[in-house]
């Protein structure tokens, strides 16, 4: 058994640096996408199991707290406070049952909170005998459990920045603005019951309303129009208005004598609370039926990203390990097959059935991304998914390339001429750093149909190399120069610059590639192969401002003129001339912005015969 070549150990890294950047990539969009879907699912998790139980505990212990006030003034229990505790032993009843359930999508955290609450409600017994012994105190322990009570829900509600989740917050939000009018109720109940409102009881109030107030405002501008205007309808109504209207009647009033009886009171505020909770339910409701698309958006990205990604992964790594074992395996005749030619075609053949499923698989990812990108109306989601439409156009770029250095055509693929400037915008969308890149506005030309994937490719090669060789706050120039037969495209960068003897062997690469796959200057050797598979020519030269132009020369065959050409082209002004130079309209990069559209067919009857790969499904 002999040893591997050394070159085939530097290909053997590559491909495996290839591979752990493959999965980097993928597992980074499946995290993104899975985190979404598991924080949708948490918080509807959390509204179905634990919080509709802790809102009826919620309400149930306010209406128990405030006839406990009440009883304390008056210094007599009544049968209604009997039947208020029997309502919050029921609701307790109620959590305790949900609690015991599988909670499995909520968060530690959140079964924490739910536990601790639990243990609180273990001590109601002890509050409501220090309730019976007559100690006005005991209000402030009905308060420590309702706000126990509301740190169930926690930053749970907070995890996502979409639509749902800030219609929750707000209903959050709006809940404990109710609690704080059923504390300003249970702080008058006693007054009005004792028949005093002291200075200590109007500085209360007056905090109370204040608070309570504010709160609803800013709870219910989270709110969508429609909701915001059901909610000024209720604050417009006869519910609200005789509450407001009292409210100010106290706050203005001398201490003393109550300025309103007890059962004016009493039937305003119940008026305002059922109103109000009322709303919250309604808005809660309203708010879990929209978000159902939103749910099913999530799963159908998290499938495509997890399912369709993954079978890509795996299909490459799969078509990689074969043609690793078969260039740079150990070499050891006796485990070789009769018939070697035989074989070295077959595992060709392999390779390129397999490359060509696998870009099947990238159109039909790249179909589904640009449906979901139509639907999604969210800034942040849209975002996304733009990054991840880029992404799966970069690996299908390395796919196409793949088919293409492979000997083979590529599915996507042309029949008519197509645009130049839709052809150099295309190389600009399956670069990384794209933002950088700047393309004339002005090209006058179309590339015959045939032409356009090798095109695009070796485009798009080229402005890759120009990025990586410039320093990351300068930009790379694309434009279109004529030429006496055809026209040039010249991709210039601003960085160092080669030497004289790097920049003849670069040349000489360009001019004449080595047979097989790239070993050195890697994004060279294909910019070679690709621009020879379509009959164009490819040469660097120094930039007349520092760094490199890449000249591609696109003979007349390949491209037709679309608008009047200059009378005097002179021979080779491609060779002479920077784009942005002599006035060239240059437009400014769009940083943040998403990325450039692909290249993709627009018309279906563009496309060339059936893929081999769709052939042999």
């Amino acid at each position: 058994m002999s040893r591997p070549r050394t070159g085939d150990h530097g290909m053997r890294t590559r491909l495996a640096a290839l591979a752990v950047v493959l999965i980097t990539l993928w597992s980074y969009a499946a995290y993104l996408t899975a985190r979404d879907a598991a924080d949708l699912l948490r918080v509807r998790a959390l509204a179905q199991a634990l919080g509709q139980p802790t809102d009826r505990l919620i309400v149930e212990l306010q209406v128990e707290r405030r006839l406990t006030a009440r009883t304390v003034a008056e210094g007599r229990a009544g049968s209604a406070l009997a039947g208020a505790r029997d309502g919050t032993d029921r609701a307790v009843a109620g959590l305790r049952a949900s609690a015991a359930d599988d909670l499995g999508l909520l968060t530690a955290g959140v079964r924490e909170r739910a536990d601790e609450l639990i243990r609180q409600l273990g001590g109601l017994a002890g509050l409501r005998a220090v309730a019976d012994a007559g100690r006005a105190d005991a209000v402030a322990g009905y308060d420590r459990l309702i706000d126990t009570a509301f740190t169930v829900y926690g930053p749970e509600w907070s995890a996502r920045d979409s639509p749902p989740a800030v219609e929750t917050r707000a209903i959050v939000a709006l809940a404990r603005a109710r609690e704080l009018l059923a504390r300003e109720d249970t702080l008058l109940t006693a007054a009005l019951a004792g028949d005093r409102i002291t200075a200590d009881d109007r500085r209360r109030l007056a905090e109370l309303v204040a608070n309570q107030r504010y709160a609803r405002g800013e709870a219910v501008a989270g709110l969508p129009a429609a909701d915001r205007n059901s909610y000024q309808a209720l604050v417009d109504g006869i519910r609200f208005t005789g509450l407001l209207s009292l409210e100010d009647a106290l706050l203005r009033a001398d201490d003393g004598q109550p300025v309103v009886t007890e059962e004016d009171w009493r039937a305003t505020a119940d008026a305002a609370l059922t109103g109000l909770q009322e709303f919250v339910r309604a808005t809660a409701r309203k708010s879990a039926e929209r978000a159902t698309p939103d749910a099913a958006l999530v799963v159908v990205r998290t499938g495509a990203v997890l399912g369709l990604g993954l079978i890509t992964v795996l299909a490459l790594l799969l078509t990689w390990t074969g043609t690793v074992r078969r260039l740079i395996g150990w070499r050891d005749p006796s485990a070789l097959p009769a018939g070697p030619d035989r074989t070295e075609h077959a595992t060709r053949e392999l390779f390129l059935r397999l490359t060509q499923r696998n870009q099947v698989l990238l159109r039909d990812q790249l179909t589904l991304l640009d449906a979901m990108e139509r639907r999604e109306s969210s800034a942040a989601e849209t975002a996304d998914l733009f990054q991840l439409d880029h992404l799966a156009a970069r690996l299908r770029r390395n796919v196409e390339k793949l088919i293409i250095l492979g000997g083979a055509t590529p599915a996507r693929r042309w029949r008519r001429p197509v645009p130049l400037l839709e052809v150099a915008r295309g190389a600009m969308a399956e670069v990384a750093d794209y933002q950088r890149v700047l393309v004339a506005p002005h090209w006058p030309w179309s590339l015959a149909g045939p032409a356009v994937t090798p095109v695009v490719h070796l485009l798009a090669e080229l402005i890759e190399n120009a990025l990586r060789c410039s320093p990351a706050d300068t930009t790379v120039r694309v434009a279109g120069e004529p030429e006496a037969e055809g026209c040039a495209i010249v991709v210039t960068d601003d960085g160092p610059g080669l030497s004289v003897t790097d920049l003849a062997e670069a040349n000489e690469l360009l001019a004449d590639p080595p047979v097989g796959l790239p070993v050195g200057r890697a994004g060279l050797h294909s910019a070679a192969l690709l621009a020879a598979r379509c009959g164009a020519q490819v040469s660097l030269r120094s930039g007349s401002r520092g760094g490199t132009a890449a000249v591609v020369l696109l003979p007349a065959g390949l491209v037709t003129p679309t608008a009047p050409q200059p009378a005097t082209a002179g021979p080779h002004p491609a060779s002479m001339r920077e784009p942005g130079e002599n006035g060239d309209e240059l437009p400014v990069p769009a940083h943040g912005g998403p990325p450039p559209p692909r290249l993709d067919i627009a018309d279906p009857t563009q496309m060339a015969t059936t893929t081999a790969a769709e052939d042999d499904r």
